[in-house]
């Protein structure tokens, strides 16, 4: 008998506990976002075709724009764009400025440390782009790193970290607009820039005849774009399997298409 009010005692405490825990438990970013009815997408604006500020009507454009309003169309919320910058990207996402960072963002450990990365969108690596008469002259990182050549960076993202990391005699110039940092090479104030492949491919169209991607299927080293998330589970799995879909369905690559086809 006493037994078995030990027993039923214990189980009313586990049953209990059970319910106190569920209600104190605290609610999912996803549940937050969909309550407020607002996805808020940070975005740098100045990496095409990834994210574009148009600084007179201050609207997004590019790929990872159309991604996040399909995102927001299936989580069905609006979608609030905060403007941030690659320098401060970082501090920016741990004041919890936004909900995930898009605009061609690549996985970093620093970053992971961070937040979650959603799955991989697109596979990348840094390789250079140079007018088109001296492509032969910048083959490797060897023919790159030599006194008198100017490589041109943007601040405070990979590509400024790849560079330092890897040239040790060549000159680094930091350049403070990455909307128009490819035109300093085309007008010779730069030899090259190392960047992600998509982009290096990306301005060859936009400087046709003048600026020429070197070997982007041949990248210096290996990196991944993805989506990066504040840290919430379930707000990763709702963007995992909203990317899956796409995938499949092909909607996806009609994004895709549009902007890097």
């Amino acid at each position: 008998m006493i037994v078995r009010m030990f027993a039923g005692l214990v189980a009313a405490f586990l049953m209990c506990s059970a319910v106190h825990a569920q209600q104190s438990a605290p609610g999912s970013r996803l549940d937050d976002i969909v309550k407020r009815g607002t996805l808020r997408v940070g975005m740098t604006g100045d990496y095409k075709p990834f994210t574009s500020l148009d600084k007179t009507t201050q609207k997004f454009t590019g790929f990872d724009v159309d991604m996040a309003e399909a995102l927001g169309k299936a989580l069905g919320v609006k979608v609030e764009y905060v403007q941030t910058a690659w320098p401060k990207l970082m501090k920016d996402f741990e004041a919890d400025q936004f909900d995930i960072a898009m605009g061609g963002v690549s996985i970093t450990f620093d970053r992971q440390k961070k937040g979650l990365f959603s799955t991989p969108i697109m596979r990348e690596g840094k390789t250079p782009i140079a007018r088109c008469a001296d492509v032969g002259k910048y083959q490797t990182l060897a023919d790159i790193d030599k006194k008198g050549t100017r490589v041109i960076v943007n601040p405070g993202g990979t590509n400024e970290r790849f560079a330092r990391a890897n040239i040790k005699d060549a000159e680094i110039n930091v350049f403070p607009d990455n909307t128009v940092i490819f035109d300093e090479i085309a007008k010779g104030n730069a030899d090259l820039m190392m960047t992600d492949a998509s982009e290096t491919r990306f301005q060859q169209k936009q400087h046709p005849g003048v600026l020429c991607a070197v070997h982007p299927d041949k990248p210096f080293d290996f990196s991944e774009k993805a989506y990066w998330l504040q840290r919430d589970v379930a707000l990763k799995a709702f963007v995992d399997q909203w990317l899956h879909v796409s995938m499949e369905d092909g909607s996806f690559g009609k994004i895709y298409a549009a902007w890097f086809d």
